[in-house]
């Protein structure tokens, strides 16, 4: 029997889990996820209705995307390999009364235990995080029902996003911790949607999002420079 390496980075986990109890402080350091989560739940529910639909939410940590589309009526599963931001999505559920169910297991495992299970598959700021990309993209295909969608959301690679999602984000404005993000991990949209179509999803949409840092706000726009999302489906 052939081990499987885990997709994952130790590092990785180790810098998300130290920041865990500060997950769902809207002024700490994750601050622009909240600020986000509007915006991609906004642009997630213009693909598909959330009511009633199985959700796998990869990469969920404190669970702010899990616990907002189990708002809309979502039957949402997060999962994500690092134990303190698990532990407080799920202490954050039983003081919210949000019906999310949360579970330490990387997409690649569950994609193995439960194929073809879920209406909608989301990995939002997870990609340029693990060691290969192209390895979750084929887990979070696998995992959608025929038909499903799979929803993605990174950061494109080249001079101006380096300038603004790292140099701007984490050492001048002071947005997110610095060594957040790495530049050699940021994903092309090219790359993203070969991935994507290696797995065998269809890519149905690419749009950008725009941050007004003095404003404190996201929105969506035709510009996929820095931050962007891609909707993908599944084919029936």
């Amino acid at each position: 029997m052939t081990e499987t390496k885990l997709n994952a980075d130790p590092a990785e986990l180790k810098k998300f889990s130290d920041l865990a109890h500060r997950w769902w402080d809207p002024k700490g350091a994750f601050r622009p996820l909240h600020q986000l989560n509007p915006v991609r739940l906004e642009w997630i529910e213009g693909q598909t209705a959330l009511a009633g639909r199985s959700v796998v939410d990869v990469g969920c940590g404190g669970g702010i995307l899990s616990e907002a589309m189990s708002a809309r009526g979502a039957q949402v599963l997060g999962i994500d390999l690092a134990g303190k931001p698990l532990q407080v999505a799920r202490l954050h559920a039983l003081e919210s009364g949000a019906s999310v169910t949360y579970e330490a297991i990387s997409a690649e495992d569950l994609a193995r235990e439960r194929p073809g299970q879920f209406d909608l598959v989301t990995c939002m700021e997870m990609l340029e995080h693990v060691p290969d990309p192209a390895q979750t993209i084929a887990a979070c295909a696998q995992l959608a029902k025929p038909g499903g969608l799979v929803l993605f959301s990174t950061i494109n690679r080249n001079p101006r996003s380096f300038l603004f999602a790292i140099v701007g984000a984490e050492y001048v404005l002071r947005l997110l911790p610095r060594g957040t993000h790495e530049y050699a991990r940021f994903i092309r949209p090219s790359e993203l949607a070969r991935g994507a179509r290696a797995a065998g999803l269809e890519v149905e949409k690419v749009t950008g999002m725009h941050y007004n840092p003095l404003a404190g706000r996201f929105w969506l726009n035709a510009d996929t420079g820095i931050n962007y999302l891609m909707g993908c489906r599944r084919p029936a």
